[in-house]
């Protein structure tokens, strides 16, 4: 091994020309920023949206709707998912933390129970929200509904 023979490590180097390294790189002179302007100048940074002056999509549309600000946001959970749950894992309680820990939920999500699907056994279940339907679909299997 000698001088000569040195190289980097195969894919260790990505560049194949140095920007802005003299005029006998091809890319010296202007660094290929081309001539003048806001782009050719350094701590150059484009505004998010902006279009070249051009007045932006978003004020350019107009504003619409309404947005509620106390809007509670719950995470839905039918009633035939709590039984696949219950017959997985052979309980017959769930609560948040159980549906957290199966992974339908998330530790700080507000869980509502809705009435889709069906249910064979009886449940004991804890959870934020119910819809009519939920609530009859536990009630009618002899199961508590405990709200939170």
């Amino acid at each position: 091994m000698e001088l000569h023979n040195l190289k980097p490590a195969e894919g260790s180097t990505h560049r194949e020309k140095r920007i802005g390294r003299g005029q006998g790189s091809g890319h010296g002179g202007t660094s290929t920023r081309g001539h003048k302007g806001a782009k050719s100048r350094s701590g150059y940074s484009k505004k998010v949206g902006f279009e070249g002056g051009q007045m932006p999509i978003q004020r350019r549309l107009p504003k619409f709707g309404f947005t509620n600000i106390n809007r509670k946001e719950f995470k839905g959970i039918n009633v035939g998912s709590l039984q696949m749950i219950a017959e997985k894992m052979n309980i017959s309680s769930i609560d948040v933390e159980t549906l957290v820990s199966v992974g339908l939920a998330r530790k700080n999500d507000k869980v509502k129970i809705l009435g889709n699907g069906t249910l064979t056994m009886k449940l004991d279940v804890k959870a934020h929200a119910f819809s009519e339907s939920a609530v009859k679909a536990i009630e009618a299997q002899q199961g508590t509904v405990v709200k939170l």
